[in-house]
């Protein structure tokens, strides 16, 4: 069985990986020459297998007026005449309740912690090096009515098997003692020891080498993707700028590029490309940086410790098109980040820019696309592209191969 991936990133060559592994003849295509040239290439670099909250939740809508209007805002919104961006908007605000968290938290979780496993069992077979620190992932708050709107979601997901811990101001510092210029604006945080950082970008490298060395994978970077040739109910090939390629099957994980390749197949994908940052700050043995995976709730700032590197992250435009970097942005981006961490030093910090492919409800679409024999989504991972890769890719395959499911596959279907 001949399968074309279409996609290079995270999810894509997780697919590919999962798909060969099952027995089948797997093609991987995509219009850059390297891997991760997109959304996979500077993300936030966490593993939060265990801490998957939607941003569609209660308390968001309170805060709506602030974010869109505040010129400092984590949320920026630009309103556009395009149908996508409303119903993208409807579906969010809809999502935005105490019962859909609860529920898109259990079924996320399910997914994680398969993503979880699943990285394990690599590594324990392909020890592969991406500057993976296992030290854990500290959620800090600067409001104690913010902290206590958040208490009864670690209770939940600790009834789901998350393994999460209040901690007090004090008690975040001496945790990770480089808060310590903010200590005093604390009020507490949430601990999750579990939790890891890595490079995506270096993983995504390392899953092509493993790919290429397998006589079933074919590597086609730097192919540009044209279309999808369909006979009826199936897709028989992938136009490509160097012709067609035939399938038996054809896997769709191209982020938001998969919007406008589905749509003259008359498929609608409710993805939104949410534009995020990130900073890479070099550092040196004098620099005193984060210990563990940091998040700063009130701003929605990520720090991710990577090997001699912190990879900084933060911060959703909607409404933009493409993923080039803001420069206002990066400046309020860098004032935040020397105000809770006036150590570091960011002058040369590398800034980048990219487009999360989001659902309104933050679950990913995984399985085959409604109406058709042999095309298949994994797809909307959103900010948690590199956390839910692994998962995503082997419920994707068990569904393929007909194998037993791993997790119930159903929270995860294009309805």
């Amino acid at each position: 069985m001949q399968v074309v991936v279409v996609g290079a990133g995270v999810v894509g060559l997780a697919s590919a990986w999962y798909l060969a592994q099952k027995g089948l003849q797997v093609t991987l295509v995509d219009r850059h020459a390297e891997v991760a040239q997109e959304t996979s290439f500077a993300n936030g670099g966490q593993l939060s297998y265990s801490y998957v909250a939607p941003l569609a939740e209660p308390g968001v809508i309170g805060k709506l007026p602030q974010w869109l209007l505040g010129a400092d805002s984590p949320l920026r919104f630009r309103p556009r005449l395009d149908p996508a961006q409303w119903r993208w908007c409807l579906a969010f605000l809809r999502a935005c309740t105490q019962a859909q968290v609860r529920r898109t938290i259990g079924e996320m979780l399910s997914l994680s912690y398969l993503s979880r496993d699943a990285l394990d069992e690599l590594l324990a077979a392909h020890p592969l090096d991406f500057d993976l620190t296992r030290t854990g992932k500290l959620v800090v708050y600067r409001d104690s009515a913010a902290l206590a709107a958040a208490t009864p979601m670690v209770d939940w997901q600790r009834s789901l098997g998350a393994d999460q811990r209040l901690l007090d101001g004090p008690g975040c510092v001496a945790l990770e003692p480089t808060l310590a210029a903010i200590g005093s604006q604390l009020a507490g945080g949430i601990h999750t020891p579990g939790e890891a950082t890595g490079d995506c970008l270096r993983f995504c490298q390392g899953l092509q080498s493993l790919l290429a060395q397998r006589p079933d994978v074919r590597l086609a970077l730097g192919v540009e993707v044209q279309g999808l040739v369909r006979e009826g109910p199936r897709v028989v090939a992938v136009r490509t700028a160097e012709g067609d390629i035939a399938a038996d099957a054809v896997v769709v994980a191209a982020g938001m590029f998969s919007v406008p390749l589905l749509k003259p197949l008359g498929l609608s994908l409710p993805l939104y490309g949410l534009r995020g940052y990130s900073l890479s700050v070099p550092l040196d043995s004098s620099l005193r940086a984060p210990r563990l995976s940091v998040t700063d709730a009130a701003r929605k700032v990520v720090y991710a410790p990577l090997g001699r590197r912190l990879r900084i992250a933060a911060m959703v435009d909607m409404g933009v098109s493409g993923a080039d970097v803001d420069p206002a942005r990066i400046t309020l981006l860098k004032q935040q980040v020397a105000e809770t961490f006036p150590q570091l030093d960011l002058e040369h910090a590398q800034a980048w820019a990219g487009l999360r492919p989001s659902t309104a409800h933050s679950k990913p679409i995984i399985g085959r696309a409604e109406g058709f024999d042999n095309l298949w989504l994994n797809v909307g991972q959103g900010a948690l592209g590199f956390t839910l890769a692994l998962g995503s890719a082997k419920l994707l395959a068990a569904q393929m191969s007909g194998d037993a499911l791993p997790i119930d596959a159903a929270p995860f279907q294009l309805r």
